[in-house]
């Protein structure tokens, strides 16, 4: 078994480290130091478990965790943390391990056996109860990008992929336009059926020939069609953020 170990603190890496080699039938795949490079070290590294740290500054253990679910397949997650907080009863009721620091050998010993059981439903699951994503995750050929959502300005659904749009450019994700909206709540605006806009980044609506509508962005020169169903919605929140028809 490939283990990644992930923790901001370099003496705890290397006492798991030392822990994991003394295991039968498992070898460290390797290190990283917050989130984002956990995320990227996993996929690099094909390793079947990831003992992730809960609090670290950055992108956290939870936010990683979502990540790590998307991916195919996604190894299993076992949490550490110094801190007996609320979060560990959402990983014990999805039966996803949790190790409280110090990690003692026989209980990560006990960890790994039921690891071998985590599924992909229980950590999507798990992530839920995080925090909305600080970064979006997108595969690019055999690696990976990550998006910072502050840098977004939009998301378009198109066929079974979904572009998001940020300011250096675009990447392609594959989640349900319906659970972005979910998760990003306030922070996005409806406009189409197939379309929400990171509110941050619109600088506001314009009229378009014909009597249809658009929604123009700070910094990027795209501009999205606003659909007669979300239209006066889309007004009342701009007009509400001073952002009215030009």
């Amino acid at each position: 078994m490939r283990v990644l170990i992930v923790d901001d603190e370099a003496p705890a890496r290397a006492r798991l480290a030392r822990l994991v080699a003394e295991l039968d039938d498992c070898e460290v795949a390797g290190e990283a130091g917050d989130g984002a490079e956990a995320v990227r070290a996993a996929h690099a590294s094909g390793a079947d478990v990831v003992l992730l740290d809960v609090r670290m500054p950055g992108m956290d253990g939870l936010e990683a965790a979502r990540h790590l679910a998307g991916a195919d397949p996604p190894p299993a997650v076992i949490f550490t943390t110094a801190y007996g907080d609320h979060a560990l009863e959402a990983f014990e009721s999805q039966a996803v391990d949790y190790l409280l620091k110090p990690v003692r050998a026989e209980r990560l010993a006990a960890a790994l056996v039921s690891a071998r059981r985590s599924t992909r439903a229980q950590l999507s699951t798990v992530s839920e109860a995080a925090s909305p994503r600080a970064q979006i995750c997108a595969r690019l050929g055999g690696g990976m990008e990550l998006v910072p959502v502050a840098d977004v300005a939009y998301f378009l659904a198109e066929h079974k992929y979904v572009t998001v749009r940020h300011r250096h450019g675009e990447v392609l994700i594959e989640e349900p336009l319906k659970d972005l909206e979910q998760e990003f709540g306030e922070h996005v605006l409806r406009i189409h059926r197939n379309a929400l806009v990171a509110v941050r980044w619109v600088g506001g609506l314009r009229r378009m020939p014909g009597g249809r509508h658009a929604v123009w962005f700070k910094d990027i020169d795209d501009a999205l069609e606003v659909s007669r169903r979300h239209l006066p919605a889309v007004r009342r929140r701009l007009r509400d953020g001073g952002r009215a028809d030009a």
